[in-house]
């Protein structure tokens, strides 16, 4: 059964840095705080599913004021305790529905997060939480990756994509419904633990209409935060839609 953090309880967030690290590099990071730092502009920023603070505190520490919404307490405990982790005001709340006050220059959902809304319907509402958040003009900013269906063996739905002496990691893909899991396995000591996560597949041409329901249009997207452009083979997608502008 699942606790008030949900799928990141405080297990899973004491360690989440560490299993993530290769996110935590400025080679990962700057470039992404980068973008969200110039549509900041003078203005505050709203992420949502805040999490350890791995883009917020860095966006911050670029003069941005940033708001989060977060899920899970474990995770934003563990953002408290870092440098200046008091500097990013939280809310805790589902970020499909949780309202703040205040108006964004841009809002933003990084790293698949938006797949952790395990319908269509919420998708959509997170899409709206955003626009009614967005000050006119403001973007709406997703990162998430491409579905990888391409690479799922001949009638198969199961992708190994990390096996080791110590434990493996595999998703598994349902294509009539777009659900999908992340499992892992892990062995210590000789004893095995299983770790599944639920999430919802999304495609680029399905957010864009999800912006469009919103209220939103697309204005840029790109394979990776550099501006790389984005092709039919790219593996992942960064994706801006901006609010209208003030008549």
């Amino acid at each position: 059964m699942l606790d008030e953090d949900g799928y990141f309880p405080e297990a899973v967030a004491a360690r989440y840095d560490a299993a993530e690290a290769s996110r935590f590099t400025p080679e990962a990071v700057d470039p992404a705080v980068d973008v969200l730092a110039e549509l900041a502009g003078d203005g505050h920023a709203l992420e949502f599913g805040v999490g350890t603070g791995r883009i917020a505190l860095p966006l911050a520490r670029r003069g941005v004021l940033v708001h989060g919404i977060d899920l899970s307490r474990a995770m934003v405990a563990q953002l408290r305790a870092k440098p200046a982790g008091d500097t990013v005001d939280v809310t805790i709340g589902d970020f499909a529905t949780t309202t703040v006050n205040g108006s964004f220059a841009v809002a933003y959902v990084v790293f698949n997060t938006i797949k952790n809304v395990t319908t269509q319907e919420g998708q959509i509402a997170v899409f709206r939480n955003a626009a009614a958040h967005l000050e006119p003009g403001g973007c709406f900013v997703v990162e998430v990756n491409v579905p990888a269906l391409r690479s799922l063996p001949p009638g198969q739905n199961v992708l190994p994509w990390e096996v080791g002496a110590h434990g493996w990691s595999y998703d598994v893909f349902d294509v009539a419904t777009q659900r999908m899991s992340s499992n892992y396995v892990e062995i210590v000591d000789g004893h095995g633990t299983f770790r599944s996560i639920p999430f919802r597949y999304v495609w680029p041409a399905e957010l864009d209409l999800m912006a469009m329901l919103a209220g939103l249009s697309l204005r840029d997207r790109w394979a990776t935060w550099s501006g790389d452009p984005f092709t039919s083979e790219s593996r992942q997608h960064v994706s801006i839609w901006q609010k209208p502008a003030a008549p």
